[in-house]
């Protein structure tokens, strides 16, 4: 019977932690599902980031996805209002009045498998609505835009977008001087 000398048997032991270490790491991880369009649909709740000019704020919103529309039942109208009205006493009272304004942002939906994702290319349509300002119904006409694509992330399932608020028409006059809002959806998931 052959001895294995020191070496030999350290040179077959580092062989063998090779084997397993390189086995090991045939595993990539845990399986992840390709991204379906059917699986989209549904109601989310997500963080909502709202930016104008200096001023941001930060709420949880509800709302809506169906096949080629995200529907909001209740849209954030306070930034719209606060700009067009401008006494901060009468915001409250203007939006009391409003009440809920809904909204229905259009979108066409497309798989990318390469990275796994729902891509959403918006075509947003005009906000209308009426504001009440010392007695009179001021109509209200935002236009809305994305310039970028929104996101259902097929890793964790999540809806991701942004829109703008780009310009307000009021009586058919545009505001000026006017500062964009801007709508930020940053992560959003199925109730």
């Amino acid at each position: 019977m052959k001895k294995f000398t020191v070496p030999q048997f350290f040179i077959a032991v580092l062989l063998i932690f090779t084997g397993f270490t390189l086995y090991s790491c045939n595993d990539d991880g845990p399986d992840i599902p390709l991204v379906k369009l059917e699986e989209m649909p549904g109601n989310y709740k997500g963080k909502l980031i709202i930016v104008q000019g200096t001023t941001k704020t930060e709420s949880i919103k509800d709302f809506k996805v169906k096949k080629d529309t995200i529907s909001f039942a209740e849209f954030p109208i306070n930034e719209i209002v606060k700009t067009v009205v401008k006494d901060t006493g009468k915001v409250k009272t203007a939006l009391k009045a409003i009440g809920k304004v809904k909204y229905n942002l259009n979108y066409t939906a497309s798989v990318n498998t390469g990275n796994n994702v729902v891509e959403l290319a918006f075509a947003p349509k005009t906000l209308e609505f009426q504001i009440p300002v010392n007695g009179v119904n001021k109509k209200t006409v935002v236009t809305l835009e994305a310039k970028q694509k929104g996101f259902y992330v097929g890793m964790d399932r999540s809806l991701r977008y942004a829109f703008t608020a780009q310009k307000i028409t009021v009586d058919g006059t545009v505001l000026t001087p006017y500062e964009v809002i801007n709508y930020n959806f940053p992560f959003c998931i199925k109730n």
